[in-house]
């Protein structure tokens, strides 16, 4: 990886925020000349580094490009930032959609219409997304793209309108909303098996469950042709993306979780990625994910607090065959790219009793067959005190027109218990079992509250 080694160096030289940056550290910049040497360089952060320091200053030159685009990030931290883009900075982005659309989906063959859902304007995701599938139609490929953003009754316009004069239909956009997107459709009559339709997700990790409840909806026989998640931050742009063979592998694990903790070391299910190393250098410090990247304001192992890591293909070849897990389509030779593996966010879990527990074990507990249809797959889960102790509360989100009853309470609750005792050795021996059973709380579709309308869905509550 030399182009890391000569990414440092012409960072030095050309950003003065960075030379401020490793100066005030002590570091040796002509002692950095191996892959060892870059790994002792010290962490930035948005804290550290890009909060630390006048916006032109973090660029190439100390100044602000002329011509190029500034992007903003959600701001799920805190306050939004501002990241420079330049148009180059999208080659590398496009590639990840490529195989995506095209390696996984057919575009270079089949008419595909991409509707963005993503929120546009400023915030990065949307357009990026709408810049990258353009791009990939400037190439030849028979794409077209259509953006009504974060707006369903748009949405489902569009797609009534166009989508059958396409041979696909593929809506880019954030898990949830488009589980609401694909509800909505139903209700007002759009077809979407006839449509051919495909995901591509990204912004939350979801479990096994959620995808095959989707592609049931969707028509779908094989999730691993049908749902591809990227993953992706405002910091860096698009980072990896979900294959055919890293989807086959998750769901194979999925079926197996006794396996995930000697793979990833919880037991719990990650997004499983695939990235060119080339394109975006990704390493595990500690327990979380680590990259490095160029652009006009290029990032030397900045750190954004997913936690996760590195599994590189030879690895993880090596594992699949002692676990006996024969996948279809699971090349994994020494030119196949690496895994990166994503959890979340630190600081997402709840502690209860000692026992850290995620938004991915309550998951699996909504999106049982039996319960499905009758909630969004949203909930905010958050610790409360009851007068008597502590109390896990899960507020969930029902479907649109469905109605709370204290039948369906006690199956929601049943099942997120069942889930959380399966899946999650801290809650099964640390929770007194007179308070495993967690409140659960039915709230209707668009609660202003817990579940508002065109924002990004957070789902723990400290």
């Amino acid at each position: 990886m030399t182009w890391v080694i000569e990414l440092f160096h012409s960072t030095v030289r050309e950003v003065p925020a960075y030379r401020d940056f490793v100066e005030q550290r002590g570091v040796r910049v002509d002692g950095v000349q191996t892959l060892a040497d870059f790994s002792a360089l010290p962490i930035t952060t948005k804290e550290n580094y890009h909060r630390a320091y006048p916006l032109p200053e973090l660029c190439r030159g100390g100044r602000l490009p002329i011509g190029d685009h500034l992007a903003v990030s959600s701001g799920s931290t805190g306050e939004p930032c501002i990241w420079p883009r330049r148009i180059a900075d999208e080659v590398g982005t496009t590639r990840r959609f490529e195989q995506v659309l095209v390696g996984t989906f057919g575009a270079d063959q089949k008419s595909t219409l991409c509707v963005v859902c993503f929120a546009l304007g400023n915030w990065v995701g949307g357009m990026y997304t709408t810049a990258a599938c353009r791009n990939l139609a400037a190439a030849g490929h028979p794409i077209t793209v259509a953006t009504p953003g974060n707006n369903v009754p748009e949405i489902l316009r569009v797609v009534k309108a166009v989508g059958g004069y396409f041979e696909q239909v593929v809506l880019l956009g954030y898990p949830p909303f488009l589980r609401n997107v694909i509800d909505a459709g139903g209700r007002a009559g759009i077809d979407w098996p006839h449509h051919r339709t495909k995901l591509v997700a990204a912004g939350e990790v979801f479990d096994e469950g959620w995808r095959a409840r989707v592609c049931e909806q969707l028509g779908a026989e094989d999730p691993a042709l049908t749902i591809a998640s990227l993953y992706g931050t405002a910091d860096g742009g698009v980072l990896a993306n979900e294959t055919q063979t890293s989807v086959r592998i998750r769901r194979a694990l999925a079926e197996r979780p006794q396996l995930l903790p000697s793979l990833f070391g919880q037991a719990r299910l990650p997004t499983l990625c695939q990235f060119a190393p080339n394109h975006r250098f990704i390493e595990r410090v500690e327990d979380r994910v680590v990259f490095s990247a160029d652009g006009v304001l290029p990032l030397l192992r900045y750190d954004i607090l997913d936690q996760g890591g590195v599994i590189s293909a030879e690895e993880m070849a090596a594992f699949l065959r002692e676990q006996g897990l024969a996948i279809d389509g699971a090349e994994l030779d020494a030119e196949a790219e690496p895994f990166v593996y994503v959890f979340g966010r630190s600081g997402s879990a709840i502690s209860y009793y000692g026992a850290n527990v995620y938004p991915e074990n309550i998951g699996p507990g909504l999106h049982r067959p039996e319960l499905a249809q009758q909630v969004t797959g949203k909930f905010v889960l958050e610790v409360l005190d009851d007068g008597a102790g502590a109390r896990l509360r899960v507020t969930v989100e029902l479907a649109r027109d469905t109605e709370p009853s204290a039948r369906l309470t006690e199956a929601v609750r049943i099942s997120i218990e069942e889930q959380l005792v399966q899946q999650n050795s801290e809650y099964a021996h640390y929770v007194p079992a007179s308070r495993r059973t967690p409140d659960v709380v039915l709230k209707p579709f668009g609660d202003a509250k817990d579940f508002p309308a065109g924002s990004k869905h957070r789902f723990t509550r400290h």
